[in-house]
Protein backbone atom coordinates (compact mmCIF):
# COMPACT_ATOMS: atom_id res chain seq x y z
CA UNK A 1 0.00 0.00 0.00
CA UNK A 2 1.70 3.25 -1.10
CA UNK A 3 1.65 5.92 1.43
CA UNK A 4 0.55 10.21 -0.09
CA UNK A 5 3.10 12.46 -0.44
CA UNK A 6 1.43 15.06 1.77
CA UNK A 7 0.72 12.37 4.83
CA UNK A 8 4.50 11.92 4.80
CA UNK A 9 4.81 15.77 4.81
CA UNK A 10 2.46 16.23 7.44
CA UNK A 11 3.65 13.79 9.65
CA UNK A 12 7.56 15.32 9.69
CA UNK A 13 6.10 18.96 10.04
CA UNK A 14 4.27 17.82 13.55
CA UNK A 15 7.12 16.14 14.67
CA UNK A 16 9.52 18.37 14.15
CA UNK A 17 7.57 21.90 14.32
CA UNK A 18 8.78 24.58 12.29
CA UNK A 19 10.50 22.16 9.98
CA UNK A 20 10.65 23.21 5.99
CA UNK A 21 9.95 19.75 4.53
CA UNK A 22 9.56 19.03 0.70
CA UNK A 23 9.09 15.75 -0.55
CA UNK A 24 9.63 14.01 -3.95
CA UNK A 25 7.29 10.63 -5.45
CA UNK A 26 11.14 9.33 -7.25
CA UNK A 27 9.43 7.06 -9.61
CA UNK A 28 6.08 8.43 -9.47
CA UNK A 29 4.94 5.15 -7.93
CA UNK A 30 3.86 6.08 -4.61
CA UNK A 31 6.72 4.08 -2.92
CA UNK A 32 10.05 5.56 -3.47
CA UNK A 33 10.18 9.39 -2.20
CA UNK A 34 12.77 11.95 -0.86
CA UNK A 35 12.15 13.89 1.76
CA UNK A 36 14.48 17.55 2.24
CA UNK A 37 14.07 19.11 5.90
CA UNK A 38 15.61 22.02 7.07
CA UNK A 39 15.21 22.69 10.50
CA UNK A 40 16.95 24.91 13.05
CA UNK A 41 16.15 21.70 15.18
CA UNK A 42 19.00 19.97 13.67
CA UNK A 43 21.37 23.06 14.78
CA UNK A 44 24.16 20.82 16.64
CA UNK A 45 23.06 17.57 15.82
CA UNK A 46 24.82 14.99 13.87
CA UNK A 47 23.57 13.97 10.26
CA UNK A 48 22.61 10.14 12.19
CA UNK A 49 20.88 11.66 14.87
CA UNK A 50 18.99 14.46 12.47
CA UNK A 51 18.11 11.73 10.26
CA UNK A 52 16.70 9.91 13.29
CA UNK A 53 14.35 12.79 14.18
CA UNK A 54 12.84 12.35 10.72
CA UNK A 55 12.63 9.08 11.07
CA UNK A 56 10.97 8.78 14.75
CA UNK A 57 8.31 11.85 13.06
CA UNK A 58 7.27 8.96 10.73
CA UNK A 59 5.53 7.01 13.76
CA UNK A 60 7.29 3.64 12.61
CA UNK A 61 6.09 3.83 8.92
CA UNK A 62 9.03 3.27 7.66
CA UNK A 63 9.96 0.06 6.19
CA UNK A 64 5.77 -1.07 6.60
CA UNK A 65 3.34 1.51 5.05
CA UNK A 66 6.12 3.60 3.45
CA UNK A 67 8.58 1.07 1.57
CA UNK A 68 11.76 3.98 0.76
CA UNK A 69 12.68 6.82 1.81
CA UNK A 70 15.99 9.35 1.22
CA UNK A 71 16.07 11.51 3.85
CA UNK A 72 18.10 14.75 3.06
CA UNK A 73 18.84 17.21 6.44
CA UNK A 74 19.45 20.73 6.79
CA UNK A 75 19.51 23.47 9.00
CA UNK A 76 17.84 26.81 8.69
Amino acid sequence: MAMEAALIEQLIRDGIPGADVRIEDLRGDGDHYAAIVTSDAFVGKSRVAQHRMVQDALGGRLGTELHALQIHTRTA
